[in-house]
């Protein structure tokens, strides 16, 4: 997630060109990789303009219920699993933290389009180097970028956890499915899974927190203004907003980037 200086792209394996967004810091890394999923047929048509199109409504659910809540979104997510080649359990993560945020926040108007469209570029939605998504939504194995150390283009960010979550004593790194760097993650991680932890490494609290990070930077999210300053929150790149709204935009036709 956002960071004040933040980087510009990943490079291999997770490389930031980061700097740290505004303000606290995540800073999510671009993953340069081959597309992760592709469809057969006529070609669909990609709408254009920002914010990219919410896609398919996401069904009312209890978000308060116990357990993995978005589980209740599997029917839902499956048709998009197919069509998108989206794995359905993170399809599932983007469509609850959509709902959840639609209660807590309604005035920010955040589509799970958008927030598959970072988990793309950030990690391939946390298949990033042959990682893979559980059913409970958390990724394996862990998936960390390069040490912030202030070379080939990335912030110099020092270690700001003694290594407790992206296992650097030294420098920190960006973690997890929505790369988040520790600093930010203490500040808006949150359990969206039910299993009492708050753990970046999985895709429901990653999701959720991506979130609430992107509506309480940018405000209206269904508005051009407000979408672009959350995405530049998130990562100050203008190419990295094109390319999440690009895969944004796919998702929400169901297609693949």
């Amino acid at each position: 997630m956002p960071a004040s200086r933040r980087r510009d792209r990943f490079r291999d394996p997770v490389d930031p060109h980061r700097s740290r967004a505004a303000l606290v810091a995540v800073v999510t890394g671009t993953l340069v990789l081959t597309a992760c999923g592709t469809t057969t047929g006529p070609r669909v048509e990609i709408p254009e303009g920002v914010p990219p199109a919410p896609g398919v409504p996401v069904p009312a659910i209890d978000v308060d219920g116990p357990g993995r809540t978005a589980d209740l979104l599997a029917d839902w997510a499956a048709p998009i699993a197919d069509s998108t080649g989206v794995g359905r359990t993170a399809i599932e993560a983007y469509g609850h933290a959509a709902a959840v945020m639609a209660r807590s926040a309604p005035e920010c108007g955040l589509a799970w389009t958008t927030l598959a469209g970072i988990g793309y570029v950030e990690s391939r939605h946390g298949t990033f180097r042959g990682s893979t998504v559980g059913p409970d939504s958390v990724v394996s194995p862990p998936i960390r970028g390069v040490p912030l150390d202030g070379t080939a283009g990335n912030a110099e960010i020092r270690d700001t956890d003694g290594g407790e979550l992206d296992g650097d004593p030294v420098l920190d790194r960006a973690m997890g499915p929505m790369q988040f760097i520790p600093e930010t993650w203490r500040k808006w991680g949150v359990d969206a899974n039910g299993d009492g932890r708050t753990d970046p490494d999985t895709l429901d609290d990653a999701a959720l927190s991506a979130g609430r990070y992107l509506c309480a930077s940018g405000g209206d999210l269904t508005t051009p203004e407000g979408w672009q300053r959350a995405l530049l929150a998130y990562n100050r790149s203008g190419a990295y907003a094109r390319d999440v709204r690009d895969a944004a935009a796919a998702y929400s036709v169901g297609t693949s980037p």
